[in-house]
């Protein structure tokens, strides 16, 4: 998972004299966003539409995969950082702009949804986007390691891990295998579902469940710290199967 800064492929690929030197002095920089304004300063054509502009702060992520969405929703897509010089751009390193945590469900594929590509986003999927300290330690990775500022957590409608999990809670019938860890890691969300009445229970927990994930992520000793200094946002969100429209629950960033 290596997170060098700027790969010395990209001064190839930009061309010229002048913008190898601007390169090499971006590699250098801890700005992280480096390789891809060196290349405009340049006067060059980036290899792929995306790479130019690498978001830096938790609006302009949140900002790009909120217009991706709605690409996809309107069946717009432009199919960003998904040809062979994108693949080439970011062999020797990687600078996503997002971490997405959702859930494993195959109607659910965060590259899709926000219409993203190749080296854009760390992604982890468990079910029922429940976590563990693997899972966390995942999600800290873009973060704390090449300032990745947006962390998404990505519920959905008619999730079947969280039905089988509020069933077998309800029921008090624990599921088969490992699938019970799941059911044990949802309890929380199912005992604030359970003290009021819901039309839709299953989707209460979703719900619940996606805010709770994201509010223990937003408090985390690792990541509180760059949430308060303003470099890092946390969002839960719920997608919709019906519609396609990622809907904001909490911690959408202001510009």
């Amino acid at each position: 998972m290596g997170t060098a800064k700027t790969p010395q492929r990209r001064a190839i690929l930009t061309g010229g004299l002048a913008a190898g030197a601007a390169l090499l002095t971006a590699c250098s920089s801890k700005d992280t966003a480096g390789t891809g304004r060196a290349a405009a300063a340049a006067g060059t054509p980036s290899p792929s539409p995306a790479a130019a502009a690498r978001p830096d702060s938790p609006w302009s992520a949140f900002a790009r995969l909120m217009d991706g969405n709605k690409r996809w929703v309107d069946g717009t897509l432009q199919h960003p950082d998904r040809d062979p010089e994108r693949r080439e751009f970011v062999a020797e390193a990687q600078d996503p702009y997002g971490v997405i945590l959702s859930c494993i469900d195959s109607r659910v594929p965060p590259e899709l949804v926000f219409d993203t590509g190749l080296g854009d986003l760390f992604v982890m999927r468990t079910g029922g986007q429940v976590v563990g300290p693997v899972v966390v330690g995942s999600v800290e990775y873009g973060p704390m390691t090449s300032g990745t500022p947006l962390v998404v957590v990505l519920g959905h409608q008619r999730c079947g891990a969280v039905k089988a999990a509020y069933e077998a809670l309800r029921d008090r019938k624990p599921l088969p295998g490992n699938l019970q860890s799941i059911a044990e890691a949802l309890r929380p969300a199912y005992r604030e579902t359970v003290k009021r009445q819901h039309a839709d229970p299953v989707d209460a927990m979703v719900r619940i469940h996606t805010k709770q994930t994201a509010a223990g992520l937003r408090t985390n000793k690792d990541l509180a710290p760059l949430v308060k200094k303003g470099d890092l946002a946390v969002v839960s969100a719920y997608y919709s199967l019906d519609t396609g429209r990622v809907e904001v629950l909490t911690g959408a960033p202001s510009a």
